[in-house]
């Protein structure tokens, strides 16, 4: 304001005492070539100040044209952004309220200009892949899922949450060749991450690489993250292939070899002792299988674990037998011997003891038979002939 001021006082100050200098003129020649340009001082000083006086004017024109352009400029460029950002927005509210189709078209509509890319086709390609009821959905979950393959192409940097999703949907669409190269391509990250560690022992069972995946096992049981009903899970599949294959490749002493040769911890894990005893039944390993079974039976065992027992397909039951009365002249009314009793009898034909046991099991008064208990006793009766007492006993199975 105050350049302003002076400068307007200049002006007509300049104005004013211009008439005072008219007689002493002045005279200014300029030459540049064949241009000459003549004046006199007068004129010359007026046009100078003239001059400063547009130029200040234009400058703060322009100054405030510069600042409405930036805000104008920054207002249309980001406006896709913010469109873009609502929309993904919206998309992961979709999906969270399991509207799929919304959550993919919005997802893949606002992907590029999100700034997120790769999470917004990951959403998408996960919203696609719960389209049961979509024909086209594979594909548009496994072209997602390519964008996201040639984006880290283009990327040093690996995103661990990218990978596991990733993994999981290819997975999922049963794209294992897919999933192994993902896993593969960045294998230095099972050491560090448990989720894919289990993603790598699954994909391993899919692939039946048995032994490469019980190698894996030992990482998994020291990891927090991983529960001990998932390391059960996976060593219940794990051992009885591996068990098997011994047994079908080669013959028992090479299934005893391998058996022993495993570590003690793992021998005494339940469901690799349960996996073993399967197999040796299966193939009338007798011997072996009594060795195992009968101190656990001579000790207070779980209902979990002789439930499990009971399901041995064991046809040569004798000692198991004589340990489970024994233990039965202890405890009379007890429902899980009873029923030990009962199934190690069905497996054996032993059909008249089985019956006793099962009657035994029905009559107590806290009902602690289940539904393998009355599917056991019925074929029991079936076996004798008994058809209308095996229906009767069907019929209180729950629908």
């Amino acid at each position: 304001m105050i350049k302003i001021i002076l400068v307007t006082i200049l002006f007509f100050f300049v104005i004013a005492i211009s008439p005072f200098l008219i007689d002493e003129k002045g005279y200014i020649l300029i030459a540049m070539g064949n241009l000459t340009i003549e004046s006199t001082v007068v004129t010359a000083v007026m046009m100078l100040v003239l001059s400063f006086l547009g130029l200040f004017l234009l400058l703060k024109v322009l100054r405030g044209g510069l600042k409405f352009g930036s805000f104008t400029w920054n207002k249309l460029v980001f406006a896709n952004r913010r469109k873009a950002l609502r929309e993904f927005n919206q998309g992961i509210a979709a999906y969270l309220l399991k509207d799929y189709p919304q959550a993919e078209q919005l997802m893949a509509k606002c992907a590029e200009a999100s700034g997120q890319p790769k999470l917004a086709w990951l959403v998408a390609a996960s919203a696609a892949s719960k389209q049961s009821d979509n024909l086209n959905a594979p594909s548009n979950s496994a072209h997602y899922l390519k964008l996201i393959s040639e984006s880290n192409e283009h990327e040093k940097s690996v995103n661990l949450e990218t990978v596991l999703i990733n993994v999981d949907l290819f997975m999922q669409h049963k794209a294992y060749h897919q999933a192994r190269e993902v896993i593969d391509d960045n294998h230095k990250l099972i050491g560090h991450d448990a989720r894919l560690l289990s993603l790598e022992i699954n994909l391993c069972i899919v692939e039946q690489r048995y032994q490469t995946a019980a190698d894996y096992l030992v990482s998994a049981r020291k990891q927090k993250t991983i529960t001990a009903r998932t390391i059960s899970a996976w060593e219940a599949v794990i051992f009885k292939a591996l068990f098997n294959e011994k047994i079908i490749k080669f013959d028992k002493n090479n299934l005893h070899d391998y058996w022993q040769g495993l570590a003690k911890k793992v021998r005494q894990s339940e469901a690799v002792l349960l996996a073993y005893c399967e197999i040796l039944a299966a193939n009338q390993l007798i011997e072996p299988l009594n060795k195992l079974l009968l101190p656990t039976l001579k000790k207070e065992s779980s209902i979990e674990f002789l439930k499990k027992i009971r399901l041995l397909p064991i046809k040569k039951a004798d000692e198991l037998v004589a340990v489970v009365q024994k233990q039965l002249q202890k405890q009379p009314e007890s429902a899980k011997w009873l029923s030990t009793l009962g199934h190690l009898a069905c497996a054996s034909e032993q059909w008249n003891m089985a019956d006793k046991a099962f009657n035994a099991l029905l009559k107590l008064a806290d009902s602690s038979y289940d539904q393998q208990d009355l599917l056991a006793y019925a074929n029991s009766q079936q076996q004798q002939g008994n058809y209308q007492r095996a229906n009767e006993l069907l019929m209180k199975i729950p629908r």
